[in-house]
């Protein structure tokens, strides 16, 4: 699979949860249950239809946040800092007082989920008790904006650090470039995925033809159609701030090289997104006489659940060769080390490599550990993203043909000229031959590397 799929995959899925049924979806669930209290007939707390529908739409977020969204959460932070630990490392420092505070937030978050949660059919006993209830609903949906809002700022950050690089104080790498105009998007984009899921289970949660299935499902359709021009400007401002660079990787970003040609398809699907939303909203909400199949509401879900998850996929490739824009590349070397690197080679300041220099003799070893430390947290060996298809497919190789040592060193050289989207090699010359030797082994051998959560450690004595 390889590290940057493995992080990939457990990010996108808790950003989907996270913005689908937790920054979106609480507030109008809130929503829905403060109009059932307004709706509420004499001697009614709240209006049965209403309050019994916005529970059992919190009572599937609730279920999806606190079981799947709660593993990736930590899934994150477990696979980066085994794979990254540079990055989330300087990520940290950088950022230690803005995760600190989050952190708090997100313990606030959990606690007044379980309460909002728990305490829904106890609420139902006075109106004082309703409304103490609608009020716990709305500090969730605060305390879940605010943690998105502070993991954005980190975020934009590693994509433009701004200033940051120059003077390197907490307030402009809070307030880099791309932070306002990200936050713009994503908060709009939330309510989006909230409203087309809401709305799509209400199909399915209220009797067919009944007056409530009628009115809430035009109060949730109302709710995308409010929110699709907010989403689809802030998405304009946040591209008019994406670096110019970055800009040019967007063909790649969107797929994969194999792919660019497809990059104008995934573009317009992503306006076939919101234009589904439009449609299915807009029919909802000024035709509601109009009976739409059941399973066509699923439309607008996989339109949202597609364009957030390309949206990810994007924000994640377009900062390379950073992972830190303009600090670090996604090796996890940073810039101001590679003229050292290059000077002493990389395996001389490499704590848990076996070796530190190149020889005759530790050659393949020696390719093994810069293949580790310059390119595993990208490139399997024979995996996803594997190096040696890569080559193999570049140089157009026919099967059991084999790599050119002399095309491969020249390549790698002056790779980042090649492949934009690629670091520099930050080694000497004996460690890129060592690495030239190491991926024609595993070529001919097609052994996959093993980590050290398998090998173990073999420290040297110096």
């Amino acid at each position: 699979m390889g590290d940057r799929l493995l992080i990939a995959i457990i990010a996108v899925i808790h950003v989907l949860i996270n913005h689908g049924l937790a920054v979106g979806f609480i507030p109008l669930v809130t929503l829905l249950e403060y109009l059932g209290f307004r709706k509420a007939k004499q001697n009614e707390v709240a209006n049965l239809e209403w309050d019994n529908l916005a529970r059992r739409l919190m009572t599937i977020a609730f279920i999806i946040t606190t079981t799947l969204g709660a593993m990736t959460g930590v899934g994150i932070w477990l696979s980066a800092s085994l794979v990254n630990p540079a990055s989330i490392g300087s990520l940290i420092r950088v950022f230690y007082g803005a995760w600190f505070v989050e952190w708090i937030v997100f313990v606030t978050e959990v606690v007044l989920i379980m309460i909002y949660y728990l305490s829904w059919k106890k609420s139902n006993v006075s109106v004082e008790a309703k409304s103490k209830h609608i009020m716990f609903g709305v500090k969730l949906s605060i305390a879940s904006w605010v943690t998105m809002a502070i993991i954005v700022s980190i975020l934009g950050f590693m994509m433009d650090t701004g200033s940051w690089v120059e003077n390197k104080t907490f307030v402009s790498g809070f307030t880099n470039p791309i932070y306002l105009p990200q936050l713009m998007f994503r908060t709009p984009l939330a309510a989006l995925m909230a409203g087309s899921l809401a709305l799509f289970l209400t199909m399915f949660l209220t009797p067919n033809g009944s007056d409530i299935r009628r009115k809430a499902s035009r109060v949730i359709a109302l709710w995308m159609l409010l929110a699709t021009p907010f989403c689809a400007i802030a998405a304009f401002l946040y591209h008019h701030k994406i670096p110019t660079l970055m800009i040019g990787n967007l063909p790649v970003a969107v797929g994969t090289m194999d792919f660019q040609s497809w990059y104008d398809l995934l573009v317009y699907f992503i306006f076939g997104a919101l234009f589904s939303v439009l449609i299915v909203a807009g029919l909802t909400f000024f035709k509601p006489q109009i009976k739409i199949p059941k399973l066509l509401y699923i439309i607008p879900v996989l339109g949202m659940l597609g364009f957030a998850g390309i949206f990810e996929r994007i924000r994640e490739f377009i900062r390379k060769p950073y992972v830190i824009g303009n600090y670090m590349y996604s090796n996890t070397i940073r810039k101001d080390e590679y003229p050292l690197f290059k000077r002493d080679g990389l395996l001389k300041y490499a704590t848990y490599s076996p070796v530190h220099e190149v020889t005759e003799e530790n050659q393949l070893v020696a390719g093994e550990q810069v293949f580790l430390l310059a390119c595993s947290r990208c490139h399997t060996t024979n995996g996803i993203n594997s190096v040696v298809e890569k080559f193999e497919t570049m140089y157009s190789l026919k099967e059991g043909e084999k790599l050119k040592p002399e095309m491969m060193k020249a390549y790698i050289s002056h790779i980042e000229n090649a492949r934009y989207f690629m670091p520099p090699f930050p080694g000497n010359e004996k460690e890129l031959d060592a690495l030239i030797v190491y991926i024609k082994s595993i070529q001919e051998n097609r052994v996959p590397v093993e980590g050290v959560q398998e090998k173990g450690l073999q420290l040297s004595k110096n």
